[in-house]
């Protein structure tokens, strides 16, 4: 194993990310252990570890873990959890933290998402490059971990704590006191993860029935793959919504950290209208205070944000600049396109559950229809994130800058385009030579036609 090629192409911008055979290994996570206790853990403290239900995922732990403890960390491992969760317990343990998830990803892939003591983020210029050099050092036997930093003459202890509990009442005290959610009928596909696991603890109690689909924790994904971002994941929920006559569905990525919807037609609802709600809820209590949206996101996202007594502002794409902005400005909320929302009462992370709660109040305020309930925001045409395969992302990026110079083209993340009636988004991604291309516009005619004005022009550099 070539260590430097492994772990460069498993480091990942925010988080880690590999095939458990060949890339992610237990050696790997061992050495990534070691480099965790380095750069994340103060000496003689302690560290929360977390995992998913993949199969891969106890070994990786283990190997992790033991590197932590002969460096003499303490460890609290938390067991099966949400990383919504593992971030929660980061929190109020105030230790960094480990979760070892692959999210979305095929059965083949694990990972670890990492975080530091108050579920700080750790990002690929935070922290997570140097814990990359370190585990490389480590694997190619250029240095022993005892030997960069040792933090304690003792070895750690390893104690196991069950926060299911505690998280599931800390998600539900989100719900605004004397709202009642009406006995609604819900659908929830939890696609064989986390969500199987967290979501009947948190529903506990509340006035609502969940029809469940897919809850049997299974890291192989015998139903479908955990990623809600594909429509395709979506066709069982949507008809079992539709069979059940049920309000809506929800549906859960693999670590349960991010929630997508379908109305009662079964219909799926943009993430950027689900924020819209969420962001109307939250501010029912925080009127005035300040809430994130990400570039990405539908202008009726600013729109329902002003609309409900609050500030918006708007950041680049990625969790660890949200989270960077939210500690800056004090904000209550982040929204982002991809169906990830951030709670300033959560520790400024993102939850997937206490986003659905927020959901629910708003179509039971709404008179119990997702479809009316986002009606009000659902006022323009988008096209989604489009992959756009180029020869040099910042020679593609050069052309489009030039094209349209004369509409002075924002480059807070990429460059963004105001058309008039319609805007677009175009950035390069953090891992392959691909541009993400995002358009909106007031009609769908528009929204065509800036797409295929931008897609024509970026096929004269594509690969």
């Amino acid at each position: 194993m070539d260590a430097a090629v492994v772990l460069s192409r498993i480091v990942k911008a925010y988080d880690i990310r590999g095939l458990v055979d060949s890339e992610l290994t237990p050696e790997v996570a061992g050495a990534l252990g070691a480099a965790a206790a380095i750069e994340l853990a103060a000496p003689g403290g302690r560290f929360v570890v977390g995992r998913d239900m993949r199969p891969s995922s106890p070994g990786l732990v283990a190997a992790f873990t033991e590197q932590l403890l002969a460096a003499g960390i303490d460890v609290v491992d938390v067991g099966l959890i949400s990383t919504d969760g593992l971030t929660y317990a980061s929190g109020v343990l105030d230790a960094p933290g480990a979760m070892f998830t692959a999210s979305h990803n095929p059965a083949a892939y694990n990972g670890i998402k990492l975080c530091r003591a108050g579920a700080v983020p750790v990002a690929i210029d935070s922290g997570l490059a140097r814990m990359r050099d370190l585990a490389v050092g480590l694997l190619s036997g250029e240095h022993h971990a005892a030997a960069i930093a040792p933090l304690g003459t003792m070895r750690g202890s390893r104690s196991e704590l069950d926060l299911l509990p505690r998280f599931a009442d800390h998600v539900r005290s989100f719900l605004t006191d004397g709202v009642r959610l009406g006995g609604m009928r819900i659908v929830v596909d939890a696609a064989n993860g986390m969500g199987g696991l967290v979501w009947p603890a948190i529903a506990e109690g509340l006035d609502l029935e969940t029809v469940p689909l897919y809850f049997e924790l299974d890291g192989t994904f015998p139903n479908h793959p955990a990623d809600p971002l594909d429509p395709a994941n979506l066709r069982d929920l949507s008809a079992r919504v539709i069979a059940e006559g049920a309000v809506l569905g929800l549906a859960f990525d693999g670590d349960a950290d991010r929630v997508f919807a379908v109305d009662a037609a079964g219909r799926p609802v943009d993430s950027s209208l689900v924020g819209a709600l969420v962001a109307t809820r939250v501010l029912e209590r925080d009127r005035g205070a300040t809430v994130l949206h990400n570039l990405i996101c539908s202008r009726s996202v600013p729109e329902a944000i002003v609309a409900a007594g609050g500030v918006p502002l708007r950041t680049r794409v990625g969790h660890s600049f949200i989270k960077a902005e939210m500690a800056r400005t004090g904000a209550v909320l982040g929204v982002e396109h991809s169906g990830h929302f951030y709670f300033r009462d959560n520790h400024r992370a993102d939850s997937g559950v206490i986003a659905a709660l927020m959901l629910l109040e708003a179509v039971a305020a709404a008179g119990g229809s997702l479809a009316d309930a986002v009606a009000p925001h659902d006022t323009r045409s988008r096209s989604g994130e489009r992959n756009l395969r180029v020869h040099d992302t910042d020679e593609a990026l050069a052309l489009v800058r030039e094209a349209y110079a004369a509409r002075g083209p924002d480059e807070l993340d990429g460059l963004t385009v105001d058309l008039g009636t319609a805007w677009f988004n175009v950035r390069a991604s953090n891992t392959e030579p691909l541009l993400r291309l995002n358009v909106e516009a007031d009609t769908a005619v528009e929204m065509e036609r800036a797409t295929a004005a931008v897609t024509t022009l970026l096929a004269t550099v594509a690969a």
